[in-house]
């Protein structure tokens, strides 16, 4: 029992919690967009969609919860405690967006979305957040500091905009938090955070074994096959600049492993290697993944966010938010027409970011069909009077991309370079196609859109300022 205000009046701890919740939402009410304002969305309630899944998979509430992100699948998992100290998986949320290439975070100001294994404490729960909603994540923690690594303010957020953030929809958003904040008021002191590239399947493995972070991605993928083993949540420490799985420090005399799990994640690791060596040895050869500036799941393809035009009479004629253009150029949408290009290896080896992007347009518009044309003569069709072949003039060499579609019989080229380049022109703005289609409900297993009539879709407003 507490004695509230010095006047001896005894309150109990749940009700002075419940009277402070209560008074600052009726003072609070709501904003204009109809959430509530920033000093009373910690307090954001869990979706009756996410009350009915955790009933359905009889999960509580307020048990700890674990993170996993996924950079090229853009999906974020979450998984909850079960009563025998295990997780199983909630939910897959489909990831809005994301900025950068595969690989960890190095430097301020690189758009790279850190990868490892982080801590998310009650402290890091930013409910004032100019994205709506949102929590940091950790970075640098004690390895990325270890390595001189460089950086701020990596948050999961709403508002769908990255740079250098895991950033969801404000919906989804208000979910994860909601669920972040009920599994701290259980007791859980920290939430478990991995980032990883991608999902740590053979297939994987194989087709980027050659890329420069490999090793590092296979230290990631110790920790991943721990969880993957025990489904609980692993003890992680940093030695020497190297992620260690299973001991509670690097001090001699530490806790050591359990000899029964290193033995299971030994044989997995054994497994998924000779998985990954029949994939090599059938003939999957090694790439570079590249991107423009990260990406975002399929879900969200030809939707309103898949970009944001910038013109406040498109805005208008489209029932675009106010403010939401100002988010939308912090992630570039512009990058989202490209998608990712997978290099050969031998081609990426040693290339420049630059170069490598450059490299990346080429093979795009050669898988496109905008290949050279053979360094042979062409002479005028026969039906047509004029010079002899002898005297017609010779195109030797590659046909420019542009001039690609009026020789016959080529196809049109339908990619356009990953470098920044003036956008070309086309009759319908391609916004309009990116707005087309249903949000319906997003998921992680959601297939792409297709185009259909144009429909008027509930969206959330964005943030008025990118401010984290």
């Amino acid at each position: 029992m507490h004695r509230a205000f010095g006047l001896g009046v005894k309150f109990s701890r749940p009700a002075l919690l419940g009277s402070a919740i209560a008074g600052a939402l009726l003072l609070a009410g709501c904003s204009e967009d109809g959430r509530l304002p920033s000093n009373s969305r910690h307090y954001v309630a869990l979706s009756p969609q996410m009350e009915a899944t955790m009933s359905e998979k009889g999960m509580n509430a307020r048990s700890p919860i674990l993170f996993r992100a996924y950079k090229k699948e853009s999906e974020l998992e979450v998984w909850k405690q079960t009563s025998t100290g295990e997780y199983a998986l909630l939910k897959t949320f489909p990831m809005c967006r994301w900025s950068g290439q595969l690989g960890p975070k190095k430097t301020e100001g690189d758009r790279q979305v850190p990868e490892g294994f982080y801590a998310i404490t009650p402290q890091q729960l930013n409910p004032n957040s100019q994205f709506y909603l949102s929590f940091n994540v950790g970075y640098p923690n004690t390895f990325d500091r270890q390595l001189g690594r460089t950086g701020s303010a990596i948050m999961v957020h709403g508002a769908c905009s990255s740079r250098g953030c895991f950033s969801m929809t404000d919906e989804q958003i208000a979910d994860i938090y909601a669920l972040s904040r009920e599994a701290f008021g259980g007791g859980q002191k920290a939430i478990h955070f991995q980032s990883l590239p991608f999902r740590m399947t053979a297939q994987n493995l194989a087709k980027y074994r050659a890329d420069e972070n490999m090793p590092f991605w296979k230290n990631l993928k110790e920790g991943s096959d721990h969880f993957e083993v025990t489904k609980r949540e692993p003890q992680v420490a940093v030695c020497n600049a190297r992620y260690s799985f299973g001991v509670s420090s690097c001090t001699p005399g530490a806790e050591g492993r359990d000899a029964s799990v290193a033995a299971a994640v030994a044989e997995k690791n054994r497994q998924d290697e000779q998985q990954v060596a029949s994939l090599v040895h059938s003939g999957v050869k090694p790439v570079k993944r590249v991107y423009q500036d990260g990406d975002q799941h399929p879900a969200f393809k030809h939707t309103i966010y898949s970009a944001v035009p910038n013109s406040d009479s498109v805005r208008q004629a489209s029932a675009v938010p106010q403010g939401t253009s100002k988010v939308a150029a912090v992630s570039q949408p512009d990058a989202l027409d490209h998608g990712a290009v997978e290099v050969p290896h031998e081609q990426a080896k040693g290339l420049s970011r630059q170069a490598l992007l450059a490299k990346a347009s080429q093979v795009k518009l050669q898988e496109s069909g905008a290949v050279a044309v053979a360094a042979t003569p062409v002479a005028p069709p026969k039906t047509t009077p004029g010079p002899s072949p002898a005297s017609a003039p010779k195109m030797t060499g590659s046909i420019p991309a542009k001039a690609v579609a009026a020789v016959p019989g080529t196809p049109t080229p339908s990619a356009t370079a990953l470098l920044a380049t003036e956008t070309q022109k086309k009759e319908e703005p391609a916004f309009y196609r990116r707005w087309i289609g249903s949000l319906g409900s997003l998921t992680a297993n959601s297939s792409e859109a297709t185009e259909v009539q144009p429909q008027a879709v509930q969206a959330p407003l964005p943030p008025k300022a990118p401010r984290r």
